[in-house]
């Protein structure tokens, strides 16, 4: 097998025809279900968490590798296909593109109120990792599609997706609970992206812990005297820095100032959490933070590349729907199989698996 090191992922414009959609959640379903029936949901969790793993996962459903379409159309189509499942298997996923991934907390409250699950836990979660992603880490791309994937026993993944508006390319962002010790400090499973930007303001790298703690002091210094450092301060950004002084006004840096002084954030998390802390709040004291108190923010991009094929636009063939339904129906009949007692099915396609590890 040829292994490529990194994907170009382009903007595609239109959706996913139905015809494919809807074999993509039936496939979805059945996918779900051998992991259910293997008891290994947990495992699943974490193979999503994967940039690799789901890259593959989208060219199996029948997506273009090198579309970004793969992530929202991917993550649609298991969210719909649990809608199929008994959710007495314990597992679900919350979020979408645009307007659905903003309605996230809703979904889970709506869960929470049939199942015995902690809301304020699952929303915290979804909040904190979308700053994370949209405002401690700087790399220019705005963040379009969030799905949280949960199970009853606290296991959990978060898929992310940016836009860069400038190159009209898109990055994805993975993250996994059991290996998030902290949403502050390196938190992320991988990031994939088309190519290394220059320069990224990576406010949660471990390298940016001294910025971090300088600009959550600043949150406790009168803003009056903030607001006279940034000004002192924009008059000699660094050439490096992609931001001029017309991006931050010093008013609304004051505003956000006065809003947290009689209550300042006891750390970077609590920070970012803030009503009005968003990038170019955190871009200024990030700048503040350097050319004043000599302590530097991370500027290297921690996105990693990855690899996969596939074809729903007919590359590097169109999608062979006779195949793909002989596809699903074999697996439906598997799990049918298996829930009577009869794995042999199932226990054929493991060692059929065995042939396309790398």
């Amino acid at each position: 097998m040829i292994k490529r090191e990194f994907a170009e992922l382009p903007l595609h414009t239109g959706k996913a025809p139905q015809w494919l959609f809807q074999r993509m959640k039936k496939l979805s379903r059945e996918i779900i279900l051998l992991f259910y029936m293997e008891n290994k949901i947990d495992d699943f969790i974490q193979k999503l968490s994967d940039p690799f793993w789901f890259q593959a996962l989208g060219c199996v459903l029948g997506f273009d590798w090198h579309s970004s379409g793969l992530t929202t159309t991917t993550g649609s189509a298991l969210k719909e296909a649990l809608r199929e499942i008994p959710d007495d298997i314990g597992l679900y996923i919350v979020g979408g593109k645009g307007k659905t991934a903003l309605n996230t907390p809703q979904e889970i409250i709506k869960i929470s109120e049939k199942k015995s699950i902690d809301p304020d836990k699952w929303i915290f979660i979804s909040r904190i990792v979308a700053r994370v992603d949209n405002n401690a880490l700087q790399d220019g791309y705005q963040l379009y599609t969030h799905f949280l994937v949960f199970t009853e026993n606290d296991k959990w993944c978060v898929i992310q997706q940016g836009m860069n508006e400038k190159n009209n390319y898109a990055r994805r962002y993975h993250w996994l609970g059991d290996e998030t010790k902290s949403f502050v400090e390196d938190p992320h499973k991988g990031i994939i992206s088309e190519r290394f930007e220059n320069y990224v303001l990576n406010l949660v790298s471990k390298e940016s812990k001294k910025a971090q703690e300088t600009i959550t002091y600043l949150f406790q210094e009168k803003p009056e005297e903030i607001t006279k450092l940034w000004e002192k301060v924009s008059l000699r950004l660094p050439a490096y820095h992609p931001i001029t002084v017309k991006e931050i006004k010093p008013e609304n840096l004051k505003t956000v100032l006065l809003k947290n002084y009689e209550n300042p954030p006891k750390d970077f998390q609590d920070l970012i959490l803030r009503e009005g802390v968003g990038a170019k709040t955190l871009r200024a004291l990030a700048l503040i933070s350097e050319l004043v108190y000599g302590n530097p923010a991370s500027i290297k991009d921690p996105a990693r590349f990855s690899f996969a094929h596939g074809g729903k636009d007919g590359h590097p063939y169109p999608v062979d729907k006779r195949n793909y339904d002989k596809s699903i129906e074999i697996l439906e009949k598997a799990i049918k199989k298996a829930k009577l007692g009869r794995k042999e099915e199932i226990e054929t396609l493991k060692k059929l698996s065995f042939f396309f590890k790398i």
